[in-house]
């Protein structure tokens, strides 16, 4: 089964060498691992290059872009310019964060879940940020939501869906949209990555409205939204968050922002939060 792996990569220098070693020493070998280096200023191109000189499947593509780290857009862009210099011949593409430390065995553990189930569309571990001397769950969303950090993809089920949406909810609506095509998706307790820089803490005070306008494009109506938004900002303590996703829901609304979805695939998404939220009610 062969592994490409894309890692876009913005002043990684302090992780990026880590995150390599990782990947280049597993069991099972990637067959290509393309680093974009997203307009860096510290020493990431170098080390990258370091890399690439010893590891031929190691390939570095630079790119330029705003330093302004704003969630979903940014990131994706810069997975394109990796993309584009794939050629078709992979099973598994993997979209991977540069702070993360894998277990050696890790590609190898997700290419036999691919191999079990050829309805499996999506397959990951589990994100683990340390605190104190101990590594614990980066416990940010449900157990059964892979994080966009470690995603990979049959290739089958990334070209159905429509490959990567360069916006913030990308990594929910890849799932949602993956589900609507009948492909399952699996997330492996086992498997525990080491997540060196938590989640947003490099985002911007420009990326408050992009939760509630990713959940306006990805068609949740308001009754979901507001449901949602409450949950996500209970989950942060912040009742400044509840605000702000509100506001980012109905200022997409007024300037009729472009949806991510169909609206079959919106009436899908939402008939499916619906489950969830009755689900969890009757519990």
């Amino acid at each position: 089964m062969n592994f490409y792996i894309i890692i876009p990569a913005h002043n990684e220098a302090s992780s990026i060498a880590l995150t390599l070693d990782s990947l280049v020493n597993q069991t099972l070998k990637p067959k290509r691992l393309v680093v974009v280096n997203d307009n860096s200023t510290d020493r990431t191109r170098d080390i990258i290059e370091a890399y690439a000189t010893k590891h031929p499947c190691i390939e570095l593509v630079n790119s330029k872009s705003s330093n302004e780290h704003l969630p979903g857009s940014k990131i994706i862009n810069a997975f394109y310019k990796g993309f584009e210099t794939l050629d078709e011949n992979y099973n598994v593409l993997c979209k991977f964060d540069a702070d993360l430390i894998f277990p050696l065995n890790y590609l190898e553990q997700i290419a036999n879940h691919f191999d079990k189930n050829p309805k499996l569309g999506m397959a990951a571990g589990f994100c683990y940020i340390e605190k104190g001397d101990e590594w614990m769950l980066e416990n940010l969303t449900r157990k059964d939501h892979i994080r966009g950090a470690l995603k990979a993809y049959r290739k089958e089920c990334f070209l159905q869906i429509g490959k990567l949406k360069p916006s913030m909810g990308w990594d929910t609506v890849d799932e949602l949209l993956a589900k609507f095509y009948g492909w399952d998706i699996l997330t492996d307790e086992s498997l525990h990555v080491k997540h060196l820089k938590p989640t947003g803490i490099s985002y911007n005070k420009g990326s408050k409205y992009l939760q509630g306008e990713a959940m306006y494009k990805m068609r949740y109506g308001f009754k979901i939204t507001l449901i949602s938004a409450l949950k996500l900002a209970y989950k942060k303590r912040s009742f400044q968050l509840f605000k702000d996703y509100l506001a980012g829901y109905f200022l997409a609304k007024k300037n009729k922002i472009d949806f991510l979805v169909t609206e079959d695939e919106g009436l899908f998404i939402r008939n499916l939060r619906w489950k969830g939220i009755l689900g969890k009610l009757k519990k």
